[in-house]
């Protein structure tokens, strides 16, 4: 079995510096909250987006397709704003994230946010995992695209940050929609700040060092989600120390 967030942060906000000092407190929050992985999907338009690769590459090894920090294994991905509103997750190797990262650079502000249909084409293009995040946040919805498009998705994100926000009825609304496009649900967390580790996750019926073996078991159905008793909690600390440190100026930014 493989425990693992497919929807996470290492970074506090998109204009934060990125530190190992950071990325290792996450880990060692999301190890000891249970997890043996995560997707790591920073945001595409992040300050300095590469940098998170250079120190990852300078401080772990790559194997397969994941970084092994000490065990625990980060899988490299993205988080994508496209046209018209809507995030999407991408999971992939190191490589095809990096060269998608490359296409995306004329893409990185609102006005020319990459058209969703193109996304998909150069996620097939990649063999990119590419999931639908948060689909009913009414900041960034994904309902409003056609139902076509949606089903070229490998899945949908049920969201912690929007089971705290919007209550637990959530689940049922992304499950209804996830059964009428005909893809599967997975959890994930959309965790900025380590205390929110372990608030939703996927428990995989193997371990995978794979992307296209986790792909495989989320669309055979061979997992299954564990929503904590403690989401609230986890949640809700994690934005007000967040809030904490904006205000007091202690995160290191653009």
């Amino acid at each position: 079995m493989m425990i693992i967030d497919l929807h996470s942060h290492i970074k506090l906000t998109k204009k934060t510096v990125f530190t190992i000092e950071y990325f290792r407190e996450s880990i060692q929050e999301a190890k000891a909250n249970g997890l043996d992985a995560i997707a790591m999907t920073e945001h595409f338009n992040t300050f300095h987006f590469h940098d998170i690769y250079e120190h990852l590459d300078q401080h772990y090894s790559y194997k397969a397709d994941y970084y092994d920090v000490d065990g625990f294994k980060v899988f490299p991905g993205m988080e994508i704003d496209v046209k018209f509103g809507g995030h999407i997750l991408v999971i992939g190797t190191r490589t095809s994230i990096l060269e998608l990262r490359s296409k995306l650079e004329p893409h990185t502000d609102a006005e020319h946010f990459v058209e969703f249909g193109q996304l998909l084409d150069w996620c097939d293009e990649l063999s990119l995992l590419r999931i639908g995040a948060h689909p009913f946040r009414e900041s960034n919805s994904l309902t409003q695209h056609d139902v076509a498009i949606l089903k070229r998705l490998h899945a949908f994100d049920l969201n912690g940050k929007d089971l705290f926000t919007y209550g637990p009825g959530m689940r049922d609304t992304v499950m209804d929609l996830a059964q009428t496009i005909g893809i599967p649900m997975v959890a994930g967390s959309d965790t900025h700040h380590p205390l929110q580790f372990g608030s939703i996750m996927n428990h995989l019926d193997s371990d995978y060092d794979k992307v296209a073996d986790i792909s495989s078991c989320l669309q055979e159905g061979r997992y299954q989600i564990e929503i904590s008793p403690c989401l609230e909690t986890k949640v809700k600390s994690a934005n007000l120390v967040k809030k904490l440190l904006k205000q007091a100026g202690k995160v290191a930014v653009q």
